[in-house]
């Protein structure tokens, strides 16, 4: 036993020789402990001979107990006896629970304490941290909503006259100080001046009355009680404490993080707003308790400027919850952001004193604002619904990207369209109204965006949700009475904006409602009148998929309205690529030919797809593109006759299928689109266009081209006129003369038409024959070429290759090839029509010496809208 356990009756030698005994270890010292009484008494809480046996017998077994409990709560690492001494004297003294409150109090008195030493110094560098300090432990008090401590309002008092008097010294004084205190009492003067500006109002009422302010302050504490404790119970009694100061009043309040109890009033919204602004994007931030804390500050919220200000902050901190790139935002989110978007257009909207804009002049933003404090009478906010209108937009887009097409869930989401693109229009009106021209721009973009895509009764169905809204934009379909003229009217304003990409975007837009609508002529001309094709290569990514997306648009248009030439060069570029799907941001790129792509580029690429109700049915287009080309390849094929013109090929893809079924040893029935088309060609070639035609309209993808029945009977008479120049191509060198009415019982033509047919071949010197009105005959014309002449004609083929070669050449070393998406060179243009001109001018040669067998003209060349080129053989003459 420790020598502070002895009895009453031990002499003060024994005391004297403490210093050696501390030395010894447990087991010497027990055999001077008293047998049966273990006591833990401390020698500091005993008199000599005072105590009574049963106050000693209690407090021993009192001692014995707690003993216990350590014993069972010892780790394995042993304590020493020291140890075990102190901590017993520890438990013994009284211990006094002090509230949170009283400990910020003392702790802003100790820091005031520590403030007045370092000014009897003059050391303003002490002085500055210590403030800074005082400043948060002010803050903290103001976080639990409890009153400013009248300490610090005298502090703050008189800490300006102590600076004053410093700067005035400091004037004065011959010596000044150095650089480091110079800077502190400088830094000390702004921040002392800001604090003044901030509580200002309680600093009038401290200077007014010192007494009533401090009795006020008095009366707003709760005294908290003390109590004393023993043993190991100190925790539990700290945390019963702070309950009782939690539970002081009778009524339930706001609890916070950390149990720091909240109370939202108008008066501290502004505070409590740049408190949450400061948290805004740190680490170990509650997103979800700062959208509770806004809302709460919503409710409360009394004048506009309160309102405008906590919606601006509260949409932020929705559209900051989901910071991932990858997922889309929470559905529920949402739709609570785009409600508080339209609250906010709709405070804006209803009262013009209140302005919402980007770029404003600095303000004080924990003043309250109003039109009569404003020199103008307009209070000008600083903020952007455009950009909340873009996010909004942007988060819809994702989510659709991510959600299953196939499900319910993709179709409820969808419906949610009409209420965005009601807050759309609603910000195009107060846009309009406040005559903002860069964000009325963007927001008419995005308007357009949803409706230029979709069929008329989609967009009415859009535009119907307008019919209940207070503001309305002046474009409605109400007042257009048609979908084109409401997009005519949005892309009118796009043109004359200064943005150039929002100006390519509109009239993109606008070309492909044209083509949606089969107006061919006028979207093509809008488009070649645009010149996007010299200029679309420099674009952003997003604005050459709808770049993408009109051509292809178009070139269907085209298929649509019969005109096969024209669809099938539309067309033909982008399957030339085999990569359809990812140039319409309808599919990922496919990893080929060992080209692994980045992560960060597999993301960028997923990030740009289309959702699936935007897209274009690539079955459908391919369709489409196989049977123009079929439609154009096939008289070719039969046109030709030697292995090196069969090399001259207008679309690959379709004659590298063509190969691929004529090396089929069995054909069986045929069941894709592919197999339809295929054997639909083999029966062209034979002649047997009926065959071809049932071939072709039973192929079920039609379905879903509008006006399909329409578009099979086109189909039906394409082939019919094609079957026809086939057959003239095939048989013309057997015949001499041949039966214009057999000709048109044969393949089901009128008279007038074969004729028209016929006329046009011999015009364009495609057929070397005439036509005897007076027999009703076509009259054909056979010259057979000397070897002289076919020589000739083998070295002009071979010198117009070089040519064309040389040319490629040329481009590549330059650096002006040019591939798919920048096709409008112009002097690429012109070699394209040299070219052609020395086609045509050879074929030309070849179908006048041999029948007609031969010769494809002019009318094959390859442009956009290109016509018949009869000036072509005025030259070639």
């Amino acid at each position: 036993m420790s020598r502070f356990f002895r009895q009453a009756g031990d002499s003060d030698s024994d005391t004297e020789e403490s210093d050696e005994e501390l030395l010894t270890s447990g087991d010497e010292e027990a055999p001077s402990k008293p047998a049966g009484k273990p006591t833990g008494m401390s020698r500091f809480l005993r008199t000599a001979g005072s105590d009574s046996s049963s106050s000693s017998e209690e407090e021993e077994d009192s001692e014995e107990d707690s003993d216990a409990e350590t014993e069972k709560k010892k780790g394995r690492f042993p304590r020493n006896d020291s140890e075990d001494e102190d901590g017993d004297e520890d438990e013994d003294v009284k211990r006094v629970i002090k509230s949170s409150k009283d400990k910020r109090l003392e702790e802003i008195e100790a820091t005031g304490k520590v403030m007045d030493n370092a000014l009897k110094i003059n050391d303003w560098v002490v002085i500055s941290a210590e403030f800074d300090k005082l400043l948060r432990l002010v803050q903290r008090q103001s976080n639990v909503a409890e009153p400013i401590p009248p300490f610090f309002l005298k502090k703050l008092t008189s800490l300006e006259e102590s600076l004053n008097a410093a700067l005035a010294k400091e004037k004065e004084v011959k010596k000044k100080m150095n650089a480091v205190n110079a800077r502190a009492l400088n830094s000390m003067k702004q921040k002392v001046k800001k604090t003044m500006k901030e509580h200002e109002k309680e600093l009038s009422q401290y200077q007014a009355d010192p007494e009533a302010y401090e009795r006020e302050y008095t009366l707003h504490s709760q005294p908290v009680e003390t109590a004393a404790v023993k043993g190991k119970k100190p925790k539990k009694i700290v945390e019963s404490g702070s309950e009782e100061e939690r539970s002081a009043d009778d009524q339930f309040t706001t609890v916070g993080k950390g149990g720091k109890s909240m109370q939202f009033t108008a008066d501290a919204i502004f505070k409590t707003l740049k408190t949450i602004h400061e948290a805004r994007g740190k680490k170990n931030t509650d997103r979800g308790e700062q959208m509770r804390i806004l809302e709460k500050l919503l409710e409360v919220a009394v004048t506009s400027y309160q309102r405008i200000r906590v919606l601006l902050a509260l949409v932020s901190s929705r559209f900051d919850y989901n910071s991932s790139v990858t997922s889309y935002m929470p559905i529920d989110l949402w739709l609570a952001a785009e409600q508080e978007v339209d609250r906010l257009i709709s405070i804006v909207a209803k009262d013009s004193a209140y302005s919402i804009q980007e770029n404003t002049e600095e303000y004080d933003e924990l003043e309250e604002r109003s039109p009569e404090t404003e020199p103008d009478g307009i209070v000008r906010i600083r903020g952007s619904i455009i950009s909340f209108v873009d996010r909004l937009d942007d988060e819809f887009t994702k989510s659709l990207q991510n959600i299953d097409p196939h499900g319910t869930e993709y179709v409820d989401r969808l419906k949610d369209e009409k209420v965005l693109y009601r807050t759309i229009c609603r910000a195009q009106a107060f846009y309009e109204s406040s005559h903002q021209s860069e964000p009325l721009a963007r927001v008419i973009m995005r308007r357009l965006e949803h409706i230029y895509s979709k069929p008329d009764a989609v967009v009415s169905a859009l535009e119907s949700t307008l019919a209940t809204s207070e503001v309305s934009p002046s474009f409605t379909l109400a007042a257009s009475s048609t979908t084109s003229s409401l997009i005519h009217a949005l892309c009118v304003h796009l043109y004359k904006a200064d943005n150039s990409l929002l100006r390519t975007r509109a009239i993109l837009s606008h070309i492909y409602h044209h083509a949606l609508h089969n107006d061919f002529y006028t979207a093509r001309d809008m488009l070649l009148m645009s010149h996007l094709q010299e200029s679309i290569h420099s674009a952003d990514v997003f604005t050459q998929i709808l770049y993408n997306r009109t051509v292809v648009q178009l070139g269907l248009c085209a298929f649509r309205c019969g005109l096969i030439k024209e669809s099938q060069a539309m067309l033909q570029d982008i399957f030339s690529t085999q990569r359809v799907k990812e140039l319409l941001a309808q599919g990922v790129h496919q990893q080929r030919f060992q080209t692994q792509l980045t992560p960060e580029q597999e993301r960028a690429d997923r990030a740009r797809q289309l959702p699936f109700h935007m897209h274009i049915n690539t079955e459908l287009l391919e369709a489409a593109f196989l049977v123009s080309s079929m439609l154009v390849e096939i008289p070719l094929l039969a046109s030709i006759d030697s292995e090196e013109q069969k090399r001259k090929i207008i679309s690959k893809p379709f004659r590298r299928l063509l190969d691929f079924a004529d090396r089929q040893v069995f054909t069986g029935p045929p069941e894709s689109t592919r197999d339809h088309i295929m054997q639909a060609s083999k029966a062209l070639q034979d002649g047997e266009w009926e065959k071809c035609r049932d071939l072709i309209q039973s192929i079920k993808i039609w379905s879903l081209m509008p006006e399909s029945a329409s578009v099979k009977e086109m189909l039906a008479k394409r082939i019919q006129e094609q079957g026809l120049r086939t057959y003239l191509f095939t048989y013309a060198p057997l015949y001499s003369t041949l039966s214009l009415s057999l000709l048109s019982r044969t393949f089901s033509l009128p008279l007038r038409t074969v004729t028209s047919i016929i006329s046009k071949m011999i015009w364009n010197e495609e057929l070397s024959a005439s036509l005897d009105p007076s027999t009703g005959v076509v009259v054909f014309h056979r010259i057979e070429l000397s070897r002289p002449q076919q020589l000739a004609q083998v070295i002009a083929e071979k010198v117009s290759n070089m040519v064309e070669q040389n040319e490629k050449a040329l481009d590549v070393k330059l650096g002006t090839a040019t591939g798919w998406g920048d096709r409008g060179d112009t002097k690429g243009e012109k070699r394209g029509e040299q070219t052609q001109e020395r086609r045509g001018r050879g074929d030309r040669t070849r179908g006048g010496l041999r029948g007609g067998t031969r010769g494809r003209g002019s009318r094959f060349a390859q442009g956009l809208g290109n016509q018949m080129a009869g000036h072509l053989s005025q030259r070639a003459r």
